[in-house]
């Protein structure tokens, strides 16, 4: 027979928690840039900016997908209300992680950008899943949801492909040491393995509808 939970969260507690995501997400991303701008993240500030942000996106992405189990295993329905939150937080992280790229790193040399999503392995899956990540925050209102109807949870079982494209992105830009993007790729196939059922369903039915569309 299944306990009870000692600590039930209700719907007094959500705004709380949401503005405990609110800090938690953007006061270390400003401390960060205000770091960068006033030269105090090291010698080589750039890679600092760069990687924090594209780090901070992975965490809340790993975040957001880690909202479903822990509100089934402890029995906390309500703590669905914050996985939106954490995952448009996760996009934020995201576009300041491309946007400094291209900007300091880049110099807005956009013939560059593309060479480099065309050459660079780890930027070209880095690129496929920011735009996966971008249109699931285009349609992550109640609006789309309610206009897309049943393609709606279609469109958004695209994260799954997105967080192991980051995970790869993670692990083929780091040059040396590679104990980091391993524990986060453990964690993202952790996330994954939990949702196994719903992945074979998935990849059949992209299977099937790309068999349908080639007759």
């Amino acid at each position: 027979m299944a306990k009870t939970p000692s600590f039930k969260l209700t719907k007094a507690h959500v705004p709380w928690l949401k503005l405990g995501i609110h800090l938690g997400a953007l006061l270390p991303l400003l401390i960060t840039y205000y770091q960068a701008f006033n030269d105090q993240l090291g010698g080589d500030p750039v890679t600092a900016l760069i990687h924090f942000t594209g780090l901070g996106a992975f965490k809340l992405l790993l975040l957001s997908l880690l909202i479903t189990p822990l509100a089934r295993q402890f029995k906390q329905g309500l703590l669905i209300n914050v996985r939106r939150l954490l995952g448009l937080y996760s996009f934020s992280y995201a576009f300041a992680h491309l946007a400094s790229y291209v900007l300091f790193d880049l110099q807005l040399d956009w013939s560059l950008l593309l060479s480099e999503i065309v050459k660079r392995p780890y930027i070209t899956v880095g690129f496929v899943a920011w735009i996966i990540l971008f249109c699931l925050t285009l349609t992550s209102n109640k609006k789309a949801q309610r206009n897309l109807g049943q393609r709606w949870q279609k469109l958004h079982n695209w994260v799954y492909l997105a967080v192991g494209l980051v995970a790869l992105h993670f692990l083929w830009s780091v040059k040396s040491d590679v104990i980091e993007p391993l524990i986060y790729i453990l964690l993202t196939l952790s996330l994954l393995l939990y949702r196994r059922g719903k992945l074979k369903r998935w990849v059949k039915n992209r299977i099937n509808n790309t068999q349908i569309s080639k007759k």
